[in-house]
């Protein structure tokens, strides 16, 4: 009966720890039961009552103590040493945690509770300028233990980079300051644009909250320490320091680290073929060329199959353009269907 409970929960989505969890088991003991030919419970449990068990008048006293007002501040590990200063045993740490949970008594109070990280919310960009992805990067000099902080925006649904400065000094003006140029540069007007960063100083500095309040852009943030959160900057670092020519030792100069990763960007935007927009560079797709580049694509990839179309056992290659780049969403697979009923249409 319990395994077709839970395969009932299951088939419906539940997940199979869970579903154990609320039986009072563990999913090992399912999947064992399992094995054994449809599964008989072979556990016998306490014959006896345990001799140390406490007793109503135990476990309430327990209670009365760990609630009054000289130890309600207090964590059983505190409490049972200060009663033993007094002469006193009730029961040990142990004892008094099982209580305490038993009655649900050790739920966080509000000012020792830690703090909870939600993902960040799910933004969807259709069109350039929408949704901007910016982090630094570190930029190693010949003197060991100093670095050069590269800052670069990236525009999400167009892989553009947008802007991409090394400065000397991680700093939340700095940060505030090149946000600003870069939307000047484009023409972006800033107001509903969505900026995702991760929780550096530089990123959540008054300076720069006060900047994209006043330009009413919508910041994001990432979770600490979750990289998966900002992935389009962390692939982006990626693709740079692993180019053929990045420095091998390190960069001598200001002037020397802004020189390569000027070139970096001509190259990346001008003339990568990127795999996540369907092999056109960032520059066709930001500025509207990919329509026409993919359209010949698709042609000449019909044109082939006329000719040899043995070699093909269904469709051609998908030359259709991606319509929609979603960043952080709940559901990575329902964006992805999302994006396939976009591109079908």
């Amino acid at each position: 009966m319990i395994l077709t409970l839970v395969d009932t929960a299951v088939a419906e989505g539940a997940r199979l720890k869970p579903a154990a969890q609320i039986l009072g088991l563990s999913s090992r003991t399912l999947i064992r039961w399992r094995r054994q030919n449809g599964g008989c419970d072979q556990r016998e449990g306490p014959t006896s009552v345990p001799a140390n068990k406490l007793n109503q008048k135990e476990k309430q006293q327990i209670l009365e103590v760990a609630n009054s007002e000289k130890y309600r501040e207090m964590s059983p590990k505190q409490i049972v040493p200060s009663l033993a200063d007094q002469g006193d045993y009730i029961g040990s740490e142990s004892s008094f945690y099982r209580v305490l949970k038993e009655h649900q008594m050790l739920t966080h109070r509000q000012r020792s509770k830690p703090a909870t990280h939600h993902r960040p919310n799910a933004y969807v960009a259709s069109g350039p300028c929408q949704v901007w992805s910016w982090d630094i990067t570190y930029l190693h000099l010949s003197v060991r233990g100093r670095f050069y902080y590269l800052y670069m925006i990236l525009d999400v649904w167009s892989r553009k980079i947008v802007a991409a400065t090394v400065y000397e000094t991680e700093s939340m003006e700095l940060s505030a300051g090149l946000f600003t140029q870069a939307c000047f540069i484009h023409g972006v007007d800033p107001e509903g644009l969505v900026l995702h960063a991760d929780n550096g100083g530089p990123m959540k500095g008054s300076t720069m909250q006060a900047t994209l309040k006043r330009l009413g852009v919508i910041p994001s943030f990432s979770r600490p320490m979750v990289s998966d959160d900002n992935p389009y900057s962390e692939s982006l670092f990626r693709t740079m320091k692993y180019r053929p020519e990045y420095p091998s030792g390190a960069f001598e100069s200001l002037d020397h680290a802004q020189g390569w990763v000027d070139g970096f960007v001509r190259w990346y935007n001008t003339c990568h073929l990127h795999s996540a927009i369907r092999f056109v560079t960032p520059d066709d797709r930001h500025y509207g060329r990919e329509e026409d580049i993919l359209a010949n694509r698709h042609h000449v990839y019909q044109k082939a199959r006329c000719l040899h179309p043995n070699r093909w056992s269904g469709n051609t290659r998908d030359w259709n353009p991606v319509r929609l780049v979603w960043l952080n969403p709940a559901d990575k697979n329902k964006a992805n269907a999302a994006c396939s009923m976009k591109d079908a249409a």
